[in-house]
């Protein structure tokens, strides 16, 4: 049996902050997985000061993202496809936003691309962002509408017809790994290990950012042995994740200790699965569309 995990995301670095310890577990383990940038991230800002390839970013920063992109890829050894469409940027002071971006294009025309590669690939099991993108980005924000409309038309065979043969994706699941239990968890055994940690009072305003973050996980994946694989993805996408990057915030070995897990929301499942769970794949060895 051939397991097959789908990823969509809003922008190239997207897969290596939001998941890349879950896509290398499954990866290790022998599992399919594949990434779907919606955009080429072509309007996002050089956040690394010390950029090497600044020249680069500043004459072409979609092809240096796309040099990034496949870096990251070479470090998890997922599979990789471009939707292909254009960064909408993240508009500030009500400014419109660009025309033929990303979150301007009719839904049922910029569904099309994914639905075909979600029936090329074949995937048990879909990973993408709740209905606030999981921050309002207009991009995050129409990759999890696109994601959704694709995984209900993928199936019905009436819709997108020359698009390939249709696929019932088995799970549904939201992108859940920036929650408040995990600060919390760092906070409480930091405070029992290293009560003078200059780390404890960074932990605590965080904690206290995120406390609306929380109860919504059903399905956790043990990642510690893969979170020098995550860090090594995110650093890949230099452009946008400096050296001193709050990624790099708390030491691997206290998230191990404390939280060694990312988390996912279970949305949708047409298998049997008990909550909660510690497999995104659980129940698909009953399904018959997980002998594909």
């Amino acid at each position: 049996m051939t397991l097959r995990l789908l990823a969509v995301h809003a922008h190239p670095d997207d897969e290596s902050s939001k998941g890349a310890g879950t896509y290398a577990y499954y990866r290790d383990r022998g599992d399919e997985v594949m990434i779907v940038s919606c955009t080429g991230g072509e309007r996002g800002d050089v956040l690394n000061d010390g950029l090497d390839a600044r020249a680069m970013a500043e004459r072409d920063m979609a092809g240096l993202r796309r040099v990034e992109m496949a870096r990251a890829q070479a470090i998890v050894g997922f599979q990789h496809r471009w939707l292909g469409y254009r960064d909408s940027g993240l508009p500030e002071n009500d400014e419109p936003l660009q025309a033929n971006c990303f979150a301007l294009i009719p839904i049922e025309i910029s569904a099309e691309p994914l639905v075909r590669i979600i029936r090329e690939y074949r995937p048990q099991v879909l990973v993408t962002y709740d209905e606030a993108g999981g921050y309002p980005h207009p991009d995050h924000i129409r990759t999890h509408e696109i994601s959704m409309y694709a995984f209900e038309a993928a199936a019905d065979p009436a819709r997108y017809a020359d698009a390939g043969e249709a696929w019932q994706i088995s799970k549904v699941y939201y992108d859940r790994i920036f929650n408040y239990q995990r600060i919390d968890a760092m906070y409480q055994e930091l405070a029992v290990a290293d009560p003078g940690s200059p780390l404890l009072e960074q932990l605590a305003g965080t904690r206290e950012w995120m406390r609306d973050r929380s109860g919504s996980m059903t399905s956790q994946v043990p990642v510690g042995a893969y979170l020098e694989v995550r860090d090594r993805a995110l650093r890949a996408h230099a452009s946008q994740v400096a050296p001193d990057s709050a990624f790099f915030f708390w030491p691997n070995d206290l998230q191990r200790a404390a939280w060694p897990y990312e988390d996912f929301q279970l949305v949708t499942s047409i298998v049997d699965t008990t909550l909660p769970e510690t497999d995104l794949f659980a129940g698909i060895v009953n399904d018959p569309q997980g002998t594909a």
